[in-house]
Parts: C-alpha cells; sequence; structure tokens
C-alpha cells in the first residue's frame, strides 16, 4: 500500500502491526470468529475506523461481547481472545 493511499483512507495498525482499512477488516457474515478477526474489530473501534455501536451493527454483536473481547485484550493480549483458554484468564 502506498503511503498516498494512506493518507486519504482512515487506517489503523491493526494486531499484527500492519495497516487496516474498513476494508480489510472481517466481512459483515463473518460466523467464525477466530483470534485474529475479533482483534482486527477491537483495533478498528480502538482507532475510529468504526464505532462501536457500528461494529456491533456490522457484525451481529452485543455491545458486552465486544467490551469482553476488549478486556481480554487489555488484561492478557491477543492471546485472551482464545475461546478455549477464557476459563484459565479468569
Amino acid at each position: 500500500m502506498s503511503e498516498r493511499r494512506l493518507k486519504r483512507e482512515n487506517v489503523v495498525i491493526g494486531p499484527e502491526g500492519t495497516p487496516l482499512t474498513l476494508a480489510d477488516l472481517p466481512k459483515p457474515d463473518t460466523v467464525r470468529w477466530v483470534i485474529r478477526r475479533k482483534a482486527e474489530v477491537v483495533a478498528a473501534v480502538r482507532g475510529g475506523l468504526l464505532t462501536l455501536e457500528g461494529a456491533c451493527d456490522r457484525y451481529g454483536l452485543t455491545s458486552e461481547e465486544f467490551m469482553a473481547w476488549q478486556r481480554s485484550i487489555e488484561s492478557h493480549g491477543i492471546a485472551g481472545l482464545r475461546t478455549t483458554r477464557v476459563q484459565q484468564y479468569r
């Protein structure tokens, strides 16, 4: 992606350290929420690409579900988003 394009679009740094635009986000009909996709949505909201309400509407999430993802990242890093590890992080 060229620097010129980065300046024209809203861009945030994604969970992997790469630029993230609306086009890079998971598709609105996403059903399988792997760690990376959850982290991308959280990064998009934190960076202002999407509002919390916009993200919830786009992906059919509740605000509580989104906030749980955000708290998991804040407390345990991206690994905290593993659904199989939830019990270990409580």
